[in-house]
């Protein structure tokens, strides 16, 4: 049976520059403060508006869902905030709790304030909280809880509060975020355990949504107040307020303490995934476990809109990715999903499906056959929305490959034949049908002109090898895929393959790109190993280990930027050096770690374009999960039965002795992994 996740530790006081608890569940990001009750940042997948510096389309906050405020005699502690000490925080990943905790004090009286926060997974449109307050003395305290507009920009552009208007609840409300590209329904409901009535403050105008409950108690006697706020986005429902109102009132029904168990019951399942590394020092675990559960706490088979690099997370002062859906989510976040939790892994994809007209769109203007996908898509239309130029929207060739990929992916882990005929194979074969139209015939063979990789520098080279190399793995599958459905394949997808130019150095390596020079700026980016892992190209073994060779012993001058890092350590594995495995572990993904509840950063805090911290940053935590389900136990994603999945030897890092996960999902049966150090081969098992 699997153990439990180990939690991060708790945290006492205030949290200084670190980030706010990150509490999600796919459709709703909260960001929590360390006095819970004090309204934080709310993200709702799909809501948009435009941003206030570029104008461009993006996600933007809400009004935030479970604030709340306590007044003894007539000092709130929404205006008295310093009122609060003692602080602490603790988080459950088992069960997707957040614990707070403080002492709440006026005078004589002090009351003992405790605070369990989470996003329902059981039920997606809600966030819940459960306020247990405790004094010292006999008092009179009064309680609010309210849906606080402050920290979003926007109007109401509809209002209920009370009795049947709202739906037997405390009242609900149509929230239309700046520009009007979007809106959302928000509807809650509270009960306080000691008093049944409640005063609705104001019943009319635009005021905040508000209940307050006059208490009276004795010293020692707790009080619970419990809040259920259901949010809907207009993506999901034309008249999104009447739907938040039903959603509301069922959570009403059920009650919060069978929503809390329903949501335990369904991260209990999550966590049947669980990743193993036996052996690994408890630290080390500690993030595997962390970046496990962040990745499935922003990803649910509802989300309307995939997720973003923060997945559902926003505080002021470092979104600036917009809420967008980048390349990262599909070549980073889509593959450890579709082993763990692949209906949220389907929810990301399809959103690339529901967007093929735009994609067809910009291959047209392009002049070209096919789809593109754009580099930056936005959440509600699906279209570019790179701010300022767009450098990397025109040249970055390689993000179609990985959405197309990402399909090609879907059709071998699930084995849903309807859904790669329906959905998946248009897109597999028009970017296919778009690929061979950007590549060139010369003298060399099938070239790719002017494209960046991951290396995002101001002049596109010629022949990107990541991109290469990803097109060959694309060919191959489209090529593969589609004979197995019976699909008509154009002949110039396999002469494209069988012509497919790589640069190549005289000692064996791969170089970056034609003309690379290892002093050029970004020159330490180790695409070509991604072009190996994750993405599979067949090298030879003198240019393997050459490559391998070259790029990690420049490790130090590339990690602490984002995204690539987390895959050193099965590039040292490959390389069959556990002890530098286990350094690029640290190095490449555990340094990253900083602040509250390891909230994994998109930069290391010691890099010089780390401005702010920026977190959690699913390509660093996607890419660390699949150098655990994939890279060390050597496991390629194929057509073939999943038993012939594992392609080589197993080298773990030093210390490790396995890695291990009870439960994956493998076409549509769960299976188990268990990859033992110095096997020839890692074993993929029935459950």
């Amino acid at each position: 049976m699997t153990s439990a996740p180990l939690n991060p530790p708790p945290c006492r006081g205030a949290r200084g520059s670190d980030l706010p608890a990150y509490v999600g569940n796919g459709m709703i990001g909260l960001r929590v403060r360390e006095i819970p009750l004090l309204a934080g940042s709310a993200i709702l997948n799909g809501v948009v508006g435009p941003d206030p510096d570029k104008g461009i389309e993006a996600a933007v906050p809400i009004p935030y869902p479970l604030a709340a405020d306590i007044a003894i005699g007539e000092a709130w502690l929404s205006d008295q905030p310093w009122a609060a000490e003692d602080l602490l925080q603790s988080y459950d990943f088992g069960t997707g709790e957040l614990f707070s905790q403080f002492l709440f004090r006026i005078g004589d009286v002090a009351l003992t304030v405790e605070v369990t926060t989470f996003a329902s997974r059981s039920d997606c449109s809600l966030v819940l909280q459960e306020s247990r307050i405790t004094a010292g003395q006999a008092c009179s305290i009064r309680l609010r809880t309210l849906v606080d507009s402050r920290p979003a920009q926007g109007r109401m552009a509809e209002r209920r509060t009370g009795g049947p208007s709202a739906g037997g609840g405390e009242g609900s409300l149509l929230w239309v975020p700046e520009g009007d590209l979007s809106h959302c329904g928000i509807a809650f409901h509270s009960r306080c355990s000691l008093t049944d009535d409640s005063m609705i403050a104001p019943k009319f105008g635009s005021g905040p949504l508000v209940a307050e409950y006059r208490v009276d108690l004795r010293a020692g006697q707790p009080v619970e107040l419990h809040q259920i706020t259901a949010l809907i986005p207009s993506i999901v429902h034309h008249r999104p307020r009447e739907e938040a109102v039903r959603r509301a009132s069922l959570g009403a029904r059920r009650g919060l303490a069978r929503l809390r168990a329903l949501n335990r019951e369904s991260w209990a399942e999550i966590w049947k995934g669980r990743i193993v590394a036996q052996g690994a020092e408890p630290r080390h675990q500690q993030l595997i476990d962390a970046g496990f559960y962040y990745l499935n706490a922003s990803a649910h088979r509802s989300s309307p809109a995939a997720t973003s690099m923060f997945g559902l997370a926003h505080w002021p002062g470092y979104h600036y990715y917009y809420g967008h859906v980048m390349w990262d989510i599909d070549a980073f976040c889509v593959p450890p999903l579709l082993l763990l939790q692949p209906g949220a892994a389907r929810s990301l994809i399809d959103f690339r499906a529901r967007h093929v007209e735009a994609a067809r769109r910009h291959a047209r203007l392009d002049g070209r056959p096919g789809m593109r996908f754009p580099w930056q898509a936005a959440p509600l239309s699906g279209e570019e929305a790179a701010p300022d130029d767009g450098p990397a929207a025109a040249f970055a060739a390689h993000l179609s490959l990985h959405v197309a990929r990402a399909f090609s992916l879907d059709a071998d882990c699930t084995g849903d034949l309807r859904y790669l005929r329906d959905r998946g194979w248009p897109i597999i074969a028009g970017v296919a049908d778009w690929l061979t139209g950007r590549l060139r015939r010369t003298q060399r063979g099938a070239e790719l002109p002017c494209a960046t990789g991951p290396a995002e520098v101001p002049d596109p080279p010629d022949n990107d090898s990541f991109t290469l190399m990803t097109a060959a793995d694309l060919l191959k599958r489209a090529i593969r895929i589609g004979a197995g459905i019976g699909a008509d394949i154009p002949a110039a997808w396999q002469d494209m393959l069988d012509a497919l130019y790589l640069p190549r150095r005289s000692d064996g390596v791969i170089p970056a790109h034609d003309d690379f020079r290892i002093d050029e700026d970004k020159g330490a980016t180790p695409s070509p190993l991604a072009g190996l892992f994750p993405m599979d190209y067949p090298a030879g073994e003198r240019e393997r280990q050459a490559t391998l060779d070259f790029f990690l012993s420049r490790w130090r001058d590339y990690v602490g930027s984002p995204m690539l890092a987390a895959f050193y350590p099965a590039w040292a594995a490959m390389a069959g050096d556990r002890k530098l495995a286990l350094d690029l572990f640290e190095e490449g993904y555990a340094a990253y770690d900083a602040g509250r509840f390891h909230q994994c950063l998109e930069y290391r805090v010691d890099h010089p374009d780390s401005a702010v911290p920026a977190g959690p940053f699913l390509a660093n935590i996607g890419g660390m999960l699949m150098t655990m389900l994939l890279g060390l136990p050597g496991l390629r994603i194929s057509g073939d039965s999943p038993e012939a999945w594992p392609h080589r030897p197993v080298t773990l890092p030093s210390g490790w002795s396995s890695i291990a996960v009870d439960r994956l999902w493998v076409r549509g049966r769960p299976m188990r992994l268990v990859a033992e150090q110095g096997k020839d081969r890692a074993q993929i098992l029935p459950a």
